[in-house]
């Protein structure tokens, strides 16, 4: 099977580089839920929520 056309161009090895070198390292996930910078964001925004609401319920 041949691989998909010009997926080995100078410039789609080029671009895949580009792509890679904005990569930032990650801790694996502890939970499956996506690692899409929009994902990531929406998963700490509602851990933070849950964290707040714990902290509340403390307190009473």
């Amino acid at each position: 099977m041949a691989a998909a056309r010009g997926a080995r161009s100078a410039r789609s090895v080029a671009k895949r580089k580009r792509k890679a070198s904005r990569t930032i390292p990650r801790k694996k996930a502890s939970s499956a839920r996506g690692s899409t910078l929009a994902a990531r964001s929406r998963v700490k925004k509602m851990a933070g929520k849950k964290r707040a609401a714990k902290k509340t319920a403390a307190r009473r």
